[in-house]
């Protein structure tokens, strides 16, 4: 089977005051850590980055305006006979080479797979009601048991992914909504909670930690 992942790094970084996915890590871009994490698995026949990726990858596409723009030219890029794609941000540079993995052989089994894990905290769903003055008022309290974050990679049948972008009505900032979207099931499958994506500059500091505990110890 051919395996491409599409790694978008096309975001401006707002909240950084700089694209954060040539921010260094440890010494490396953010880019070079993502991108390194998926050439270690076997299985990945090729890598499309959508943004600033010369040097890490033969297959690079401009971002659009939208991240289902952008997710749309790096598809553009993937050859017609791929059997699986993934979609994974660039800003998640702790992914590890066994998640990518199973995603993959999830993928081969259900056609939809989303990477994620269990929320931890009690989710509130709030609401303003302008009659009582109350902003933010707490419209319910979610059962927190049937709630994951998602995270990436999500790994998709190609011919699955190339639809969901055909009928794409708007813009999306999760991939499986638009596989969703079809009528499709998407399956959840296990992640990591150190596969944090990385918005502020607080993260820098835990992923470089997590990082840190990563390397091999040297002996004294």
């Amino acid at each position: 089977m051919k395996v491409y992942v599409i790694i978008a790094a096309g975001g401006s970084g707002k909240r950084m005051g700089q694209p954060k996915q040539l921010l260094p890590l440890l010494g490396k871009p953010m880019l070079q850590w993502t991108v390194e994490a998926f050439k270690q698995v076997p299985e990945i026949n090729g890598i499309v980055i959508v943004g600033p990726g010369a040097g890490l990858s033969p297959l690079v596409s401009d971002p659009g305006p939208e991240r289902t723009d952008s997710i749309r030219n790096g598809l553009a890029l993937v050859p017609k006979d791929c059997d699986i794609v993934l979609v994974h941000d660039g800003a998640r540079p702790l992914i590890t080479p066994e998640i990518i993995k199973n995603a993959i052989e999830e993928c081969r089994k259900h056609d939809a797979v989303v990477v994620g894990v269990p929320v931890k905290d009690t989710i509130k769903q709030i609401g303003n009601d302008s009659t009582l003055c109350c902003p933010n008022k707490i419209k319910k309290t979610l059962d927190r048991s049937e709630l994951w974050s998602a995270q990436t990679p999500q790994a998709f049948k190609y011919s699955i992914l190339v639809d969901a972008y055909r009928n794409a009505v708007s813009a999306a900032t999760d991939d499986s909504k638009l596989v969703e979207d079809l009528g499709i099931p998407v399956r959840m499958i296990m992640g990591s909670y150190e596969n944090i994506k990385v918005t502020t500059p607080e993260d820098i500091l835990i992923a470089e930690a997590i990082l840190c505990s990563r390397q091999p110890k040297k002996n004294l």
